[in-house]
């Protein structure tokens, strides 16, 4: 007789379907459109990212009978509004998707190069992802300028919800700025068409810039911030999986919807804790149904990535600003790591600005850029205070 999926697991699986998508699509919708994608080439960017999360989700909880929360890869995203266009447009983009992705695919089983990501000291990968966020951060504050009462009604909604229940804060300041939306968008202006989802298939275009300036920095952060996270969050609820095949079955449904404009999808850091915690149901051997249920959400989603994105590209603003309090956690947490460090701090602080510049050397953007003036600047700090110390 098969397993029934307990009721609990089943709930926190569709809570943690809609937290993951509503939170944060808004800034995958933003980061494709920066690195040059279309609208047509969004949606199917983001219809190929739910869907292959999805799977992935499934087919590793199935596979491990562990809750295995698989998400994209939001400060990827991030990293995406922080790049300019590459000369080629956005099949260099996802030429360099294509290449972050097989380097996660390397990472789950050349240790060689994991040890290589753990020397990066974290002040300096949090300084970078700081950078990044920071931009995107400051969209509620030029929402409220440009439309006070929806600005407000978003934001308010947010910090309402922070007050009540922390977990659903930016799902319900999503809802509210749908409604705004629905509020200022006249009658017939969706047709069936919107609604259907039409993936669109990119040819790859590689260039060593976009290899330095998108794709190392994306690997960068997907790791850093996404799947080590998440690896530490199934521990911390009682499991113990091998990181390798993990990391390296992310990578593969990446590489495998990397082509249709999907950057890359990694373990969940906050809806894994959904998933993986007691809200999951008590008897932690059926907790891996949530995983599975909040897969098929995840699935569901994305064949309303049409009809999502087309209704984000009325108010560009408004998503961008819901896209800014998703990431306000984030933010947060990745300034703290950056200058908690006292020997640390002048060399983040370069790594920050550098970044938060959006200065692009030679077609390769500011993150990579900021990575190596503040490990210059580290290196110099270092043997300045050996010879010091003699």
């Amino acid at each position: 007789m098969r397993s029934v999926p307990p009721a609990p697991a089943v709930a926190a699986g569709l809570l943690a379907s809609f937290v993951g998508f509503a939170s944060s699509f808004a800034v995958i919708l933003q980061g494709l459109t920066a690195i040059g994608a279309s609208p047509a080439e969004a949606a199917s960017g983001l219809m190929a990212l739910s869907i292959a999360m999805g799977l992935c989700g499934i087919f590793l909880s199935l596979a491990t009978k562990m809750p295995v929360s698989v998400a994209w890869s939001t400060p990827g995203a991030a990293l995406l509004v922080s790049s300019a266009v590459p000369a080629g447009g956005f099949p260099v983009a996802v030429g360099a998707f294509v290449a972050a992705a097989v380097l996660v695919v390397v990472s789950g089983f050349w240790r060689p190069l994991g040890r290589l990501i753990a020397a990066i000291p974290a002040s300096l990968a949090n300084a970078m992802l700081a950078g990044v966020l920071l931009p995107l951060c400051l969209a509620p504050v030029r929402a409220v300028v440009a439309d006070p009462v929806a600005g407000l009604a978003v934001v308010g909604t947010w910090l309402a919800m922070t007050r009540i229940r922390r977990l659903l804060a930016v799902p319900a300041a999503a809802i509210v700025a749908v409604a705004m939306i629905v509020l200022k968008t006249p009658a017939g202006s969706f047709g069936i068409a919107h609604v259907l989802p039409v993936p669109v298939l990119i040819t790859p275009v590689f260039t060593v810039e976009s290899l330095l300036g998108i794709a190392f920095p994306l690997f960068l952060v997907t790791m850093a911030s996404q799947n080590i996270p998440g690896l530490a969050i199934l521990k911390i609820n009682g499991y113990e999986p091998n990181p390798g095949p993990l990391f390296s079955v992310t990578g593969l449904f990446s590489l495998a919807a990397s082509p249709f404009g999907a950057h890359a999808v990694n373990l969940a850091a906050i809806t894994a804790a959904i998933c993986a915690g007691e809200e999951a149901g008590a008897d932690r051997t059926k907790r891996y149904w949530s995983g599975v249920v909040s897969g098929l959400g995840y699935v569901a989603f994305g064949l309303a990535a049409g009809l999502v994105t087309a209704f984000a590209g009325l108010s560009p603003l408004l998503i961008q600003a819901v896209a800014g309090l998703a990431l306000l956690g984030a933010l947060s947490s990745s300034l703290h790591g950056a200058m908690e460090r006292t020997e640390h701090r002048e060399a983040a602080a370069i790594t920050f600005l550098v970044t938060v510049s959006g200065t692009a050397i030679l077609g390769i953007s500011s993150a990579f850029w900021g990575l190596v003036a503040g490990a210059v600047v580290l290196g110099v700090l270092r043997v300045g205070r050996k010879g010091a110390s003699r």
